[in-house]
């Protein structure tokens, strides 16, 4: 029997919910549902209804996640976190597992740690620095425990797949594990796709540049609104829509207002994963304008999408940008934190709707091509060793 444990005990993840985090955890496991494995989702937090295409998911709650930010809270999130390898022994025990895939969390060593006891299959999936994120942005009372179970967690995986080079080389000064990978994030393309009226984009207003993201100080969206200004001044009909919520929003309002283009901003908000196909088709241009970060650590899922939807993207020269973008083949590649630049490239493509097609086909082919979530998690299933116990060759070896 084709079994696999998903252990997200990261309470700052609702495994249903709508961040980008959360859409990460329901595409995994959607994939892995749609192999034909027996998913048993554990998470420390649900935070949403059922989304799409998980039906058949067996849903098990760690202990919630209590105190306040600090020792209290992190001793919390430790105790829940070393829950999993008691659910993951129960499991087991009931029909024995065949991989146990883990999103790596600040306090959790336990399931990659359970996994090599019993001669499971494991991958742990490291999508960003975690221990340095929490010094710098939140609370980290205890680094030293922090740093000593990622390391724990790291040096016993099976396989440490990591979203991009910079965080494969965080985790690889840490173990001794030379099973480090890096694996990009993706997109479901089957779920976005390119809007039906996507040949006649910008044909009758308003003209719509839009960005999709958490509104954070790391995705430089003030750059973006103070560049719609600047456009704004010669088109009358350009409209700019923020889909996100985050701490910067107020601001970014102020901005627009102190820029005298709030009337033209739309801070849409927070949606849901099943209306973002609608919100990137009321898109004609679609952004990513990264700031310029000392440590680029990111795969942009908002790049991946913007691609999928088919959209002509303008995007930081930056990170893995370009990489995503083909240097310019499949987008058009600015200077970071630079507004001018910014606005003459939506300017520009503005003026060329031939350019915005072009681009958009190309762009959605690249992301049927190379970065669906099929071919993702194909991927990361091909970098976990072979198995000490059985599992099925169609959910290791499927790729579509």
């Amino acid at each position: 029997m084709r079994r696999v444990a998903y252990v997200c005990a990261d309470p700052g993840v609702p495994v249903f919910g709508h961040k980008g985090a959360s859409v990460h955890v329901q595409a995994v496991v959607r994939e892995l549902l749609r192999r034909g494995g027996e998913v048993h989702l554990i998470a420390a937090r649900v935070g949403g209804d059922l989304p799409r295409g998980l039906d058949g998911v067996v849903l098990h709650e760690l202990p919630r996640t209590t105190g306040e930010p600090g020792a209290e809270r992190e001793a919390s999130a430790r105790r829940s976190a070393y829950a999993a390898a008691d659910l993951l022994e129960q499991l087991h025990r009931e029909d024995p597992l065949d991989l146990v895939y883990e999103r790596y969390s600040l306090w959790s060593p336990a399931a990659m740690a359970w996994a090599r006891q019993r001669a499971v299959a494991s991958v742990l999936e490291v999508n960003a620095p975690l221990v340095d994120e929490q010094a710098e942005h939140r609370v980290l009372a205890d680094r030293d425990g922090a740093v000593g179970i990622a390391t724990a967690a790291f040096d016993a995986a099976g396989s440490v797949v990591t979203v991009s080079a910079p965080v494969a080389r965080w985790v690889t000064e840490r173990t001794d594990n030379t099973a480090v990978h890096v694996v990009p994030n993706g997109v479901d393309t089957r779920f976005i796709r390119p809007a039906a009226h996507s040949g006649r984009r910008g044909e009758q207003p308003p003209f719509v540049i839009g960005f999709v993201g958490t509104l954070k100080p790391w995705h430089g969206v003030e750059v973006l609104v103070e560049a719609f200004a600047r456009v704004a001044r010669t088109d009358p009909h350009a409209r700019l829509r923020l889909v996100g919520d985050g701490p910067r929003r107020t601001g970014l309002a102020e901005l627009a207002r102190e820029l005298g283009v709030v009337d033209r901003v739309d801070l849409v908000g927070a949606v849901a994963p099943e209306d973002m196909p609608a919100e990137l088709a009321a898109m004609d241009i679609a952004v990513a304008p990264y700031p310029r970060l000392p440590d680029f650590y990111f795969s942009p899922l908002k790049l991946y999408e913007y691609l999928a939807a088919g959209l002509p993207v303008v995007a930081s020269d930056i990170g893995p940008c370009p990489g995503i973008l083909d240097d310019g083949g499949l987008g058009v590649l600015v200077r970071p934190g630079d507004p001018a630049e910014l606005a003459a490239a939506l300017a520009g493509l503005r003026r060329d709707p031939t350019m915005r097609a072009e681009l958009g086909r190309a762009g959605r082919r690249a992301a049927e091509d190379r970065h669906d979530w099929s071919l993702v998690v194909a991927r990361i299933l091909d970098t976990v060793p072979a198995p000490r116990t059985s599992l099925a060759d169609d959910l290791w070896g499927q790729t579509a």
